[in-house]
């Protein structure tokens, strides 16, 4: 399978649930989802508000044929700063993750070794305001092997699931 069908594949998988834009994605990327979720917790009446809640999360697809460190080090920070950019913290937001999907024909080692250890963290007002963390999965076409860093390890079982089919 090519990283391209791997594409297709995945979006077909967030389009469920994300609102897909396959059109235009911020550049360098070939395709971007986001999820936005709110909820409200009311005492009988709407007025009577007890909590709020809103969680974001921002995906973004890269296809490459060959994944060296240059460019995942290039790909990490611009899936990194066009994310948070998109972030508007306020007291009723909680979190708003960003993950980065790179789908490659082949994964160089050295870049493989790297991408446990790419992370980004970063909270709004001490906490108070929420927090962004930074999830990374590599995919390589020939052998089939996924990496991740920490956050990601979560979604490994979402890509076996959706890239076997």
């Amino acid at each position: 399978m090519t990283a391209k069908e791997m594409l297709d594949k995945l979006l077909r998988a967030y389009a469920a649930y994300y609102d897909v834009n396959r059109k235009h994605p911020a550049p360098p990327f070939a395709a971007e989802a986001a999820f936005r979720s709110h909820t409200e917790q009311y005492f009988l009446v709407r007025r009577a508000r007890l909590a709020e809640a809103e969680s974001n999360e921002y995906v973004y697809f890269a296809v490459e044929e060959n994944l060296t460190v240059p460019l995942l080090r290039a790909l990490d920070g611009a899936a990194w700063n066009a994310g948070t950019a998109r972030i508007t913290p306020h007291k009723d937001h909680r979190n708003s993750d960003v993950t980065l999907l790179i789908l490659a024909s082949t994964v160089e080692p050295d870049a493989a070794a790297l991408i446990p250890k790419l992370k980004h963290y970063q909270s709004y007002l001490f906490g108070f305001q929420g927090w962004s963390h930074f999830r990374l999965a590599a995919v390589a076409a020939d052998t089939g092997k996924i990496y991740c860093n920490h956050q990601a390890k979560t979604l490994r079982g979402f890509l076996k699931k959706n890239l076997s089919r």
